[in-house]
């Protein structure tokens, strides 16, 4: 895939990576609840399979709970084929470097709670918004973002999170964003399981140095989710 572009979007899903809840302010109490009942991720205890497409390539990896730690992982597909024995090599070497997930920053530090606001409500759900504070000095980003959250209102959790640019922004002289967009959502809990992720969409539409495009598609998908014994480890 391009590297710039898809450093972009990971850049974007990077925020909701740790999402978690805190009571601040006079914030409404399913909004503090849902947040609080919120995991990015899927949960621990749990093997699934999850697929990652976009710009032309796709990817079908395996998390199997049952196995130890440093050999949950498998790469099962490639590109819709069997990977190479020297793929899943690469594969496994790349897993063994990237930081873990909890390394990410909360999003909830980027969330201008005084901003926040209803758009809608009914029996079954509520939809929010609100704008992002920069985490740092160098971030001219979050300014340009704006988040909105739909909560399941009879269980208290999150069906959808979006995070959309307001306006086409410059993250520098030579790199322009005309839109960018991440949509995570997930299944509601029931008595047998907790909220479970389902899926990931990340559209980017920009240009650098004025010639080059930035267009980049990212879909991440989460299945056949199965719990492991509370025994295994």
């Amino acid at each position: 895939m391009n590297s710039l572009p898809f450093r972009l979007v990971a850049t974007t899903l990077l925020f909701f990576a740790v999402l978690a809840g805190r009571g601040i302010g006079a914030v409404p109490e399913e909004f503090q609840a849902a947040l609080q009942a919120f995991r990015p991720d899927p949960p621990k205890g749990w093997s699934y399979t999850q697929r990652t497409s976009g710009d032309g390539r796709s990817t079908e990896e395996k998390h199997d709970a049952t196995k130890p730690e440093a050999e949950r992982w498998a790469l099962t597909r490639k590109d819709g084929r069997e990977p190479t024995a020297d793929e899943r090599r690469d594969y496994l070497e790349l897993r063994s470097r990237r930081q873990p997930m909890s390394a990410a920053p909360r999003i909830t530090e980027h969330f201008d709670l005084t901003t926040l606001e209803v758009l809608e409500a009914d029996a079954e759900r509520s939809r929010y918004r609100l704008r992002l504070r920069p985490g740092e000095s160098s971030d001219h980003t979050a300014e340009h973002l704006r988040a909105t959250v739909v909560v399941w209102r009879a269980t208290r959790t999150i069906e959808s999170i979006e995070l959309a640019s307001a306006e086409p922004f410059s993250l520098s002289f030579f790199i322009r964003i005309d839109s960018m967009r991440t949509v995570l959502r997930y299944a509601p809990p029931t008595p047998e399981r907790p909220a479970l992720p389902v899926e990931v969409r990340t559209s980017l539409r920009g240009r650098a140095f004025w010639f080059k495009s930035l267009d980049a598609d990212l879909t991440v998908t989460y299945a056949d989710y199965t719990p492991i014994r509370p025994t295994a480890r």
